[in-house]
């Protein structure tokens, strides 16, 4: 998980070209939406879907999900973890 976790913070940075963000800085449980975390955006979300599709082939079958998914890098890894393909 810890492995996962660390690939998906490159992944994300280097996909939203998070360039001010320092790996270090970029905490897992941090929120990824708000003032308090990351401060994406629902078309920063969509990348990182896109992301999780092509890297991991993971389809977000309910959009519903998408909150709870998409809280922190954790989650993310979490569902990735339990929903990738092998």
């Amino acid at each position: 998980m810890e492995q996962l976790i660390k690939d998906l913070k490159l992944q994300i940075k280097n996909a939203l070209n998070l360039e001010e963000l320092s790996l270090e800085e970029f905490d897992e449980n941090a929120p990824l939406f708000g003032d308090e975390g990351i401060g994406l955006d629902s078309i920063d979300i969509l990348e990182i879907i896109v992301l999780l599709e092509k890297e991991y082939g993971i389809r977000l079958a309910n959009p519903k999900e998408g909150k709870a998914i998409f809280q922190s890098v954790k989650t993310i890894a979490e569902y990735v973890q339990a929903n990738r393909k092998k």
